[in-house]
């Protein structure tokens, strides 16, 4: 099953403020593990970056000024996503951008598109407890040494490994491993029991038996076919 991690960086917390993607990254998971294949752009945002949003993600006007426009990524980033799911952290603030970018280009984008959002099942799974980002992969001892600061190809490698933990990780693999191994065993036990094959012929005795057994069968089809 193949799914996309994604996640967005931005100038501020809304694109009816004149807020803009600073920052997407998309990676390819299937069977919820990992491919190693991703896409990742930085964005030319076509205005300042507030310093509080650079303190965040550290991505400054300076440093965007020769990154791409939206545009020219856009479709890019459509055709790396295709028809999967999404799977976003609080997916409403994600989506809200994403759409306000690609409304820029006169293209509608998500609105039918399943969308699976981690922090709904975290919530759900650890209510009244922290939920953010960093508070759930400290729960799952998933290392943040390299998370200095926000970055969405590194948030998008970190949230991976949490939807696998909130989906029941490695418990799942666990028992995957040990239904596959019941089923090799019974199918060794079966093949333990298999009888010899008869080196002597039936008896009358046998063949009267099976005659009558085979009498009361209905519309048996054997006799349907000759």
């Amino acid at each position: 099953m193949r799914e996309i991690i994604l996640d967005t960086e931005t100038t501020g917390l809304d694109p009816k403020s004149g807020h803009r993607m600073v920052e997407i990254a998309c990676v390819e998971i299937i069977n919820r593990r990992p491919t190693g294949k991703h896409f990742h752009s930085f964005i030319n945002p076509e205005r300042d970056v507030p310093q509080e949003a650079a303190r965040i993600h550290g991505l400054t006007t300076d440093f965007l000024r020769g990154a791409p426009l939206f545009h020219e990524i856009a479709e890019e980033a459509l055709l790396f996503i295709d028809e999967s799911p999404l799977v976003i952290h609080n997916a409403p603030f994600d989506l809200k951008f994403l759409r306000a970018e690609y409304g820029k280009i006169d293209k509608i984008v998500f609105q039918d598109h399943p969308i699976i959002d981690t922090l709904d099942i975290a919530r759900r799974q650890f209510p009244k407890q922290a939920n953010s980002l960093d508070a759930l992969c400290k729960r799952f001892n998933i290392d943040l040494s390299k998370r200095d600061k926000h970055g969405a190809l590194l948030d998008c490698e970190l949230l991976a490994s949490v939807y696998f933990e909130l989906m029941g990780g490695a418990q799942r693999v666990l028992n995957l491993g040990t239904a596959q191994n019941e089923t090799t065993q019974q199918v060794q036990t079966h093949q333990q029991h298999n009888r010899e094959k008869r080196t002597f012929p039936p008896s009358q005795d046998e063949i009267l038996a099976h005659n009558t057994l085979v009498d009361l069968l209905k519309d048996p089809l054997w006799k349907k076919a000759s």
